[in-house]
């Protein structure tokens, strides 16, 4: 069973990208997406069975991978609680989204290709979350970012969509060199790169230093961070960020799969996998507090002032994996664990409602050009309300449960920790940034005037300014050719529509996650039966008491969190409902701010003058100083130009007439005769 749950994604990829033009587009989606929900049932029966039942742990050997030397590697499907943990957010998620395309690609003529895409991607990231080993966890870790290349350059027509799939693939192998250097510490350490084997080994590294680059330091730090630096890459945390907005350029369905629940994930399931090791350190849980509580607020002030949609949710994205790191900082690796669980619930469940309302407006992603929009997609407008409310932390959805929990384990982790009071300050922040920015956008989009219907007015007069040489009314030819040049459908074609039922049902399915899933398994992953449910699969200190105390801290602590979530929501209100010119007013006001926001910190920039264009004159000198002028001009090019040069100085004195031929003869025995008369033989 847990072999079909990973490789029927693979032998979905398979029929779709090697036969896809063969059995057609709709095969192709059946197919795949029918494997995909197939492995989803298995899995909801793994996550039962491991977890709530026996709990079997189970690591089947599918095949010796490589041994040298002391290194054996093995292809094993490691199934513990974690793992059955994953494959329920992955295959869930995943299958969903598959649906969901049917419905938003059925237009795009390479529907093949972008199922195959998928089925690639949901195969890797389960080869990720079932590896036995740190090998094995690489090849599913390198495969997720092969497929996010893929998927978010899919429409590569597009200039932009190449760059963000480039950026994507290029800032993740800086945090994959780290992950990479971990690795390979974890094996001078240990011997080994099997859990099981370096996991035992962990306690008896604590304390034991490494002389490196003329200094002592600490292994196990040193292991934690670099391990780290991988997973800051892949879950888009601070200095590592960049990425993940400019990925929104891929389709709807691939932000929702890859930046909601499954590849941005995979750093936090990474942490969580390999907690005792970073239980042996401290100054690398400080680390990763900092880190995840830094990104945390962050994401929410850019989040403040973000105009595209999409945009918006991925910084809540980013937002959301720094709460995860601040939870497995603080020690609390279920608590990472379970807002990973409920976040893939509503934030998948707001991408794709992000989705169903671009497919209304169509293809519009600016909020600027949307507003009242509750009266014409009401059911989209109820699941993105059900969304915003488990995001924002409203009492008894799933937010509620998993990320306040953080912030108070962060507070109790405070009484002995500046780095945990740290955290608990920006999350707490982050909380009340995070309701403002997630009901602006509802407002914005389904609330006040229909901005839409101002755009299309100007649309209709654009049109009749371009006929105006002719009194009779566009032809269809001509009115398919505007829709066209506005991107697919011009916003004058149609009003605002609900998506079809395969756009719909994967929003009423995560409906329900994004209101429940907290209050079903909170006792489970969190609460008195916790110890029963993980039992192994995360490791807990001696000296690790953050559950117990985070029950403790003044019910004030607990609340504020709720407070500021109320706060966000009134000043939204009152922003986007009551005065919506205040917010312009104070974008004017506070020019300096507003653009230092929109800007995203200027990291882009900031990055751009340190290293890209610094990289691309060094590429440059290379090209043309070294290859060129060097290389090629002195090396092989310049040795066939003199021979060349040579040949034709040679070709030159081949004339063909005899006079010339008897004058060079005459010449060159003139010559001999006076070397020979002057200084010849003695």
């Amino acid at each position: 069973m847990y072999s079909a749950i990973v490789f029927l994604p693979l032998l979905g990829f398979l029929i779709a990208g090697l036969f896809g033009r063969r059995i057609g587009d709709r095969p192709s989606e059946i197919v795949t997406t029918a494997l995909l929900f197939v492995s989803c049932f298995l899995s909801w029966v793994t996550f039962i069975r491991v977890g709530f039942n026996d709990g079997h742990f189970s690591a089947p050997v599918l095949a010796n991978w490589m041994t040298s030397g002391a290194l054996h590697v093995d292809w094993a499907l490691r199934v513990d609680t974690l793992t059955a943990v994953m494959l329920v957010v992955v295959t869930t998620v995943s299958s969903l989204v598959h649906l969901y395309s049917i419905g938003y690609m059925h237009e795009d003529p390479a529907r093949p290709r972008f199922f195959a895409y998928l089925s690639l991607f949901t195969f890797a990231m389960l080869m990720l979350v079932t590896a036995d080993n740190l090998a094995q966890m690489f090849f599913g870790w390198e495969g997720v970012g092969l497929a996010s290349y893929l998927l978010i350059g899919f429409w590569y027509e597009k200039p932009s969509a190449n760059a963000a799939a480039i950026k994507a693939f290029v800032v993740n192998r800086v945090g994959d060199f780290g992950f990479a250097l971990g690795i390979f510490l974890v094996f001078v350490l240990t011997k080994s790169i099997s859990f099981d084997a370096v996991f035992a080994a962990a306690p008896g590294l604590a304390g034991k230093s490494m002389h490196i680059f003329g200094a002592d330091w600490d292994a196990m730090t040193l292991t934690c961070l670099l391990l780290f630096m991988g997973a800051m890459g892949k879950s888009a945390q601070f200095l590592l960020h960049t990425w993940l907005p400019d990925a929104m350029e891929g389709p709807t369905p691939v932000s929702a799969l890859i930046h909601a629940a499954t590849m941005v994930t995979a750093g936090v399931f990474m942490v969580a996998r390999l907690s005792p090791l970073f239980e042996q350190s401290e100054t690398a849980l400080t680390v990763v507090t900092i880190i995840g509580a830094t990104t945390a607020f962050f994401a929410a002030t850019v989040g403040l002032v973000q105009n595209d949609i999409k945009r918006v949710i991925a910084y809540s994205t980013c937002s959301q994996l720094g709460y995860m790191f601040v939870g497995l900082g603080v020690g609390g690796y279920s608590l990472g664990i379970f807002h990973l669980f409920t976040h893939a619930f509503f934030k998948a469940l707001l991408f794709l409602g992000a989705g169903s309302v671009i497919h209304a407006m169509h293809h519009e992603q600016d909020m600027r050009n949307m507003g009242g929009l509750a009266k014409k997609i009401p059911i989209t407008f109820a699941c993105m309300t059900f969304g915003t409310l488990a995001l924002t932390g409203f009492p008894l959805t799933a937010g509620f449960f998993s990320k306040d929990a953080i912030i108070e384990a962060a507070y109790a982790a405070g009484l002995h920790s500046q780095a945990a009071t740290y955290a608990y300050v920006l999350t707490v922040v982050a909380a009340g940034l995070t309701s403002f920015y997630s009901w602006r956008l509802v407002f914005m989009t389904f609330f006040g005037k229909p901005r839409w219907a101002e755009v299309n007015h100007a649309d209709s007069h654009a049109v009749a300014a371009a006929h105006a040489h002719n009194h009779d009314a566009p032809s269809e030819e001509e009115s398919t050719q505007e829709e066209d040049a506005h991107g697919h459908h011009g916003h004058h074609a149609l009003d605002p529509h609900e998506s079809p039922n395969t756009m719909m049902v994967p929003l009423y399915v995560l409906s329900v996650g994004a209101i429940f899933a907290g209050l079903v398994f909170k006792d489970a992953f969190i609460g008195e039966g916790m110890a029963e449910f993980w039992r192994t699969s995360l490791f807990f200190g001696a000296n690790n008491h953050i559950m117990h105390e985070m029950e403790e801290i003044p019910k004030l602590a607990g609340l504020l969190p709720s407070l500021l979530m109320v706060g966000g929501f009134v000043v939204a209100f009152y922003f986007y409902i009551v005065s919506p010119e205040t917010p312009v007013r104070l974008a004017a006001r506070f020019n300096p701010l507003y653009k230092f926001l929109l800007n995203k910190w200027y990291f882009d920039e900031l990055y751009d003058f340190l290293f890209v264009r610094p990289a691309f004159w060094l590429g440059r000198l290379f090209w043309k100083g070294g290859d060129g002028a060097i290389i090629d001009r002195l090396g092989p090019d310049g040795i066939a130009a003199r021979v060349l040069d040579g040949a034709s100085w040679m070709a030159r004195l081949q004339t063909g007439y005899i006079y010339n031929y008897a004058f060079a003869m005459l010449i060159g025995l003139a010559a001999i005769i006076t070397w020979y008369l002057v200084g010849g033989v003695r």
